[in-house]
């Protein structure tokens, strides 16, 4: 058995303590604060990105998950010393105007940061401009959009435009997301992206901050 293999099995079990428990004795040993978080945490969410995808895991539990594996990166963060974890890069993420749900939204959220990504949170009901504000303040690669309602689509739209006429569209990739979104509605509105689930939205958002 590998060294990281217990830690990888407490990610995907989504087990909180034990992987808290295991970080903590990973590093009295002496492992690398970073080998801990990219091949053990990291490792092990990157299995349940797999297991998610082929439909043998559920949001619950993919939750519970990434929330075990942002506990062990607490834990192990003190410990890097000098040798930053590499950013990704800033995300500003939020549900649109009129739209209440949020689940999407924050399981997508962990798994940027598991990703390695800066995520700036909005939260919901969030109108045109607040998105403008956010960009204006956090200069953020990539802007993500969520609705999951059909009547709250338009506010994707709309956002996209307000974002366009502040002069910032040139500064971001933006991306939607949520249940009534597709491909080609991305493509109409002019979005750079469109993730149909949180595993393929963090792909994309890799892509494009690749691209900047």
């Amino acid at each position: 058995m590998g060294k990281f293999d217990a830690i990888q099995q407490a990610v995907i079990e989504g087990d909180v303590e034990r992987v808290k428990n295991l970080a903590a004795g990973l590093l009295a040993a002496g492992e690398n604060p970073l080998a801990i978080i990219e091949e053990g945490l990291i490792a092990g969410m990157n299995v349940v990105g797999v297991r998610f995808k082929e439909g043998d895991m559920f949001v619950p539990e993919v939750m519970m998950c990434a929330n075990a594996m942002n506990a062990g990166v607490e834990v192990v963060k003190p410990s890097v010393q000098g040798e930053k974890i590499k950013s990704a890069g800033v995300v500003v993420i939020g549900t649109v105007k009129g739209d209440l749900h949020d689940i999407g939204k924050n399981l997508v959220s962990m798994i940027l940061r598991s990703a390695g990504f800066e995520v700036i949170d909005l939260g919901v009901d969030n109108p045109p401009e607040k998105f403008v504000a956010a960009i204006n303040e956090h200069n953020p690669h990539i802007v993500g959009m969520s609705a999951l309602l059909t009547t709250t689509m338009p506010a994707m739209k709309e956002t996209i435009d307000a974002i366009t006429e502040a002069g910032l569209r040139d500064k971001v990739k933006i991306i939607v997301g949520g249940a009534p979104v597709s491909r080609e509605f991305a493509g109409e509105i002019g979005a750079d992206g469109y993730g149909d689930d949180a595993i393929s939205a963090r792909d994309v958002c890799l892509e494009l901050a690749g691209q900047q």
